[in-house]
């Protein structure tokens, strides 16, 4: 029998999916036949748009990942409004550069309040319906410098350090209910948020002359994997973080 990835009558619900990444993989998703829940601060409809011409049913939920107490109602909106909640993908996601010594504490709070605290609130949620149906993929998008110490990003650096091992900790708790837990962790992409070392000639050069694939990564690299991760393929994979890296932590 042919290996085939179906997602239809799977609700997916996507943080961050205006643009980069995350547009990147709600659009995969969306093309595996899953309707999206867009989560998201403007009221901008092209990705919604672009997922209905797909002909797959596609709402926004507006959330400010910064406000807390929005974000615990963002789950059983969605659950309301389209009746299921399938596939939960953590893409959402904030940097600040400092040095360290000089780093403030209200952009230490943003950063850990968007990348860890609004990501554990949305998989508990997530979680509460996903362990009573027994059937369920969480997928957060961790990072390399959940591996790696980065520099001049500490707050990103421990964000995404900790959403590793929060990845691996509800694993270990949700697996035998039928929960996938996972984390995807991109390599260098040309995205938005790495724009002030694509625009630095020495640091980008240092970057691309270490990745083995001899490029930087394209958002559309994600699909494959997250679609995979969203699937019933990847049933027995429980804790695991996916690199996407053009083989970068292989160097």
């Amino acid at each position: 029998m042919a290996i085939q990835i179906n997602l239809e009558n799977k609700v997916a619900v996507v943080t961050g999916a205006t643009r980069g990444i995350g547009k990147a993989i709600a659009i995969g998703l969306a093309e595996a036949g899953a309707d999206i829940a867009l989560i998201q601060r403007s009221t901008d409809i092209t990705v919604q748009e672009e997922i209905k011409g797909l002909g797959r049913n596609c709402e926004i939920i507006e959330c400010d990942l910064s406000d807390l107490k929005r974000v615990r109602e963002v789950i059983p909106e969605v659950k309301k409004k389209m009746e299921s909640v399938d596939i939960l993908i953590n893409c959402a996601g904030i940097q600040r550069r400092y040095p360290a010594v000089d780093f403030p504490e209200h952009e230490w709070d943003a950063v850990i309040d968007v990348n860890l605290k609004s990501v554990w609130i949305l998989c508990q949620e997530a979680g509460k319906i996903m362990t009573t149906q027994q059937r369920g993929k969480i997928i957060n998008v961790a990072s390399l410098v959940s591996f790696q110490g980065g520099i001049l990003v500490p707050a990103y650096t421990a964000a995404k350090g900790a959403v590793g091992q929060l990845t691996k900790e509800l694993a270990n708790e949700w697996s035998s209910l039928g929960v996938n837990v996972n984390a995807l962790v991109p390599g260098y992409f040309a995205t938005e948020m790495n724009t002030a070392l694509i625009n630095d000639p020495e640091r980008s050069k240092q970057i691309l002359d270490r990745i083995p694939a001899g490029r930087w990564g394209d958002p559309n690299d994600m699909k494959g994997a997250a679609v995979f991760l969203a699937s019933s393929l990847a049933d027995y994979i429980h804790g695991h973080l996916l690199a996407v890296d053009g083989g970068w932590l292989a160097r």
